[in-house]
């Protein structure tokens, strides 16, 4: 059976899948396969299929992309993504191992062209990420810092306090007072 693969671009959580699926489905597409950041369809669709889809992502916030090095780049923060907020507690080794192990290739390479294209480097995206997800276990408030540490495999609470800090100028304790609890979409972190 032929299928064609579409990489796109913007792709951060459950409910960008949710409506990916459904655009393919929509354009008659059938989906066989919906992840962060990809799309494995049925068949090779025509060019006007092609750009329709592509019309259709961008008009919810997607882009259709093809380039292999852009590719890379989206794949490289879906991967962070994915772990940060998809996979709590799993990551027991550092950043450059996981990262090198999933893509098969030099941490040192792939953190240049990430960092070259995004002009930040891929350890501060994760820190981000990171931190992001602090914030939104502390918005629901069911764990205390020392589970959100342990969670997110910080060495301590006095780490992730530090490193909150660091980022967004305030304690984690500042924050849970704060009245408005500013959070960033995945995609603009």
């Amino acid at each position: 059976m032929d299928t064609t693969t579409f990489h796109i671009k913007n792709m951060v959580c459950n409910r960008c899948i949710l409506v990916v699926r459904q655009l393919l489905e929509k354009l008659e597409l059938t989906p066989l396969h919906v992840g962060l950041g990809q799309a494995i369809v049925q068949i090779e669709p025509t060019e006007a299929k092609r750009e329709e889809l592509k019309n259709a992502l961008e008009a919810v916030g997607f882009e259709l992309i093809d380039d292999r090095r852009t590719v890379l780049l989206e794949q490289l923060r879906n991967a962070v993504v994915d772990l940060v907020h998809y996979h709590d507690n799993t990551l027991r080794k550092n950043l450059s191992d996981y990262i090198s192990e999933k893509f098969h290739s030099d941490y040192g390479a792939l953190s240049r062209l990430f960092s070259e294209v995004n002009g930040v480097t891929l350890e501060k995206y994760y820190i981000a990420q990171k931190i992001e997800r602090v914030k939104e276990l502390l918005v629901y408030g069911e764990l205390s810092l020392g589970e959100i540490a342990d969670k997110l495999n910080y060495s301590s609470t006095a780490h992730l306090s530090a490193q909150f800090k660091g980022v967004t100028g305030i304690t984690p304790s500042e924050f849970r007072r704060l009245n408005d609890k500013a959070r960033k979409p995945l995609d603009k972190v």
